[in-house]
């Protein structure tokens, strides 16, 4: 008897249960971001793992829902909170700076101090002469941890503010020279230990 008196409470059904189903869906679909992230760059037991948890938490929302199919505040905080997960689960990864990119610089000018500036930085640098449109230019490569991009980028702009450059992300790096100065989750333990015993 108690336990239905409460169930039928006002603030469960309207406030409560909303609230959760809201929480919930931001949960998963951040985990479902994530979790395809980590998809993309092959770490398997970690996709594994993630998948679980988003199909645990999404069943856990979707039961309510089931439950209470004539409620349409459920289906809009269903709703609201897949959007809600899908900006959540960007900025998680953003922040997370997951995987490598390469940076691409073309310019026109003398690039030399670039390049000392970089090499300094322990950034491993490859640069080709090549023909512009309307003269030569210098094409400087460098493969970076996503999370090293700010650094690398105000590097750039010190010596040529106006210099075009694209980034792309790279699914796998098998083997560079990368700023050793800090250590990234996704790298792995064994990784980071190596780089310890190198030092």
């Amino acid at each position: 008897m108690f336990e239905l008196l409460f169930s039928d409470s006002p603030w469960i059904i309207y406030g409560l249960i909303p609230i959760l189903i809201f929480l919930a869906r931001i949960v998963d679909v951040s985990v479902g971001t994530v979790r395809i992230v980590y998809l993309i760059r092959g770490h398997k037991v970690l996709v594994a793992v993630l998948g679980f948890v988003e199909s645990v938490v999404w069943l856990v929302a979707i039961v309510q829902i089931m439950q209470n199919m004539t409620n349409p505040l459920y289906y809009v905080t269903f709703a609201g909170g897949f959007a809600a997960g899908n900006y959540v689960g960007l900025f998680i990864e953003e922040k997370l700076a997951i995987g490598n990119s390469i940076l691409r610089i073309i310019t026109q000018r003398e690039a030399s101090g670039l390049i000392e500036k970089l090499n300094d930085a322990g950034f491993g640098v490859t640069h080709v002469d090549a023909h512009g449109r309307t003269s030569e230019v210098k094409i400087i490569y460098s493969v970076v941890k996503r999370d090293d991009l700010k650094r690398v980028l105000k590097i750039v702009k010190e010596f040529h503010p106006k210099a075009f450059y694209t980034i792309e992300d790279v699914q796998f790096v098998r083997e560079g020279i990368y700023s050793p100065h800090h250590f990234q989750m996704s790298d792995g333990f064994l990784n980071w230990l190596r780089i310890q015993k190198k030092k």
